[in-house]
């Protein structure tokens, strides 16, 4: 039962939005590429199914080598240290995508991007897990989805606008057209390198905020521990959370890191649950709404314009619905939650996939697409990284979610990149029926594996699964 204590909400929300901006750079720099794509392919004159797909999925290789790096170094480093350098790398990503001159180069500095979404979607959510108190943990890192959120419809509205700049560009215009427009060769440069802002602001505001409270006590880094629990709920606070935290920690795991405990068997069974939502949230399709979106409304008879006005109302539906889980997520529990919604996620793309089959396609498509994305956008998309910051003990914690947010990366790589070739074999009635099937299996796992865990201390957490 949670301790009657008077916390300080203005420093715990300063740190958390201070911290949560890794997850608005990874929504821009996550969702940027798809309203670029129809301008950046013809400047560089990308044709074939094998380059779209490498133009669109580039940075997720850079993903997962942020999340590997997480995996190795987060728990020696601690989450701050690899935050600002994420900072640093979205900064040269959106300055050297907006500058490329050539294929190459734009999927260099998309792999760099890639590196700090993989450390940012990775520990930005650890970060505030870890100083959260237990009964606002989850509404504090679905904070961090929300600005995921945020980013995804600011770089849509981005996308958008600065297409409208080019006046000459008309609906019906070829690729060659395209190519030599301002939007082919300039307009795609301004979507990245509007990203340079935010990403200066966060690795300068990086510097402010405090170390995880509870790597620091891991790493015998108590005094300075306790000075900021005292600052986030007082003396009490703080010398119950250093105790608790202590109570799951033998004296071989203070200042330690072993990633063989990675291997223990009751870890072993957090981190295939951890994998399969991993793989499951990327695998239920809604990123190839968010990367594909031209060519899904393309599909469905809308134009240019029109095509670019439905991806931004994509983007609204998407922080609307994280509003939903911010007012769910810690009264009706994490599992409840995910269920409801991979249910109807499974009916909505049997109606998806049934449009394109019976050629309904337009406003049909377009309200069972958004939806979906709504349900998705409550459940999958933030549940995941609440649920990979609670179930995992703390002595391996950053390296346990960093395997969850490797799986992560490698699902939405294949995913992506082999998208192209599954629609062109598929179509795309299949395809989405193909998501649904996918989404119900999900739901038959989820029912039968997943604990809850809303309302525990991460403490209690691991006493209860018994790791």
């Amino acid at each position: 039962m949670a301790q009657p204590y008077t916390y300080n909400q203005t420093y715990i929300w300063l740190i958390s939005l201070t911290a949560a901006l890794g997850g608005f750079l990874f929504g821009y720099d996550w969702v940027v590429i798809g309203g670029a794509k129809p301008f950046y392919e013809p400047f560089f004159g990308v044709t074939s199914v094998k380059d779209q797909g490498w133009g669109t999925s580039s940075a997720l290789v850079g993903c997962m080598i942020g999340a590997a790096l997480c995996i190795l170094i987060s728990d020696r480093l601690g989450r701050k240290r690899l935050l600002i350098f994420s900072g640093f790398l979205f900064s040269v990503s959106a300055i050297g995508t907006a500058l490329a001159m050539t294929f190459w180069a734009f999927n260099f500095y998309r792999i760099v991007g890639g590196v700090a979404m993989g450390i940012a979607l990775n520990l930005s959510p650890l970060y505030i897990s870890e100083l959260a108190p237990a009964e606002k943990r989850g509404r504090l890192v679905t904070i961090n989805q929300l600005l995921i959120m945020f980013g995804v419809l600011l770089a849509q509205v981005a996308n958008w606008q600065i297409s409208l700049l080019d006046t000459q560009l008309s609906d019906q215009a070829g690729f060659e057209e395209i190519a030599q427009s301002w939007n082919g060769q300039m307009g795609w440069r301004w979507m990245f390198g509007a990203e340079l802002i935010p990403a200066g602001l966060f690795f300068a505001l990086m510097f402010f905020v405090p170390e995880s409270t509870r790597w620091l006590i891991k790493n015998n880094q108590t005094e300075e521990a306790k000075r900021i629990l005292t600052k986030i709920g007082g003396q009490k606070y703080a010398l119950d959370s250093i105790q608790a935290t202590h109570s799951t920690l033998s004296e071989g795991d203070l200042g330690q890191v072993n990633l063989k405990d990675l291997f223990q068997k009751n870890v072993l069974k957090l981190l295939g649950i951890g994998i399969f939502l991993a793989f499951l949230q990327q695998w239920s399709g809604i990123n190839v709404v968010i990367y594909y979106a031209a060519d899904i409304f393309q599909a469905a008879g809308y134009n240019l314009k029109q095509m670019m006005l439905n991806i931004v109302v994509v983007g609204g539906v998407m922080v609307l619905s994280v509003f939903v889980t911010l007012a769910t997520v810690d009264r009706y529990g994490r599992k409840s939650l995910l269920l409801l919604c991979l249910a109807a996620m499974t009916l909505l793309y049997a109606g998806i996939g049934y449009s394109f089959f019976a050629d309904q396609g337009g406003t049909l498509v377009v309200i069972l697409v958004l939806a979906n994305v709504m349900f998705y956008s409550i459940s999958l998309a933030p549940l995941l990284w609440v649920i990979l910051a609670e179930i995992f003990p703390t002595r391996v914690r950053g390296a346990a979610i960093s395997v969850g947010a490797l799986a992560h990366w490698v699902g939405n790589f294949t995913l992506t990149y082999f998208f192209p070739a599954i629609k062109e074999n598929l179509g795309w009635a299949n395809n989405f029926w193909l998501y649904g099937a996918i989404c119900a299996f999900g739901f038959l796992v989820i029912w039968k594996v997943l604990p809850e865990t809303k309302g525990k201390s991460l403490e209690e957490l691991e006493k209860e699964l018994g790791v």
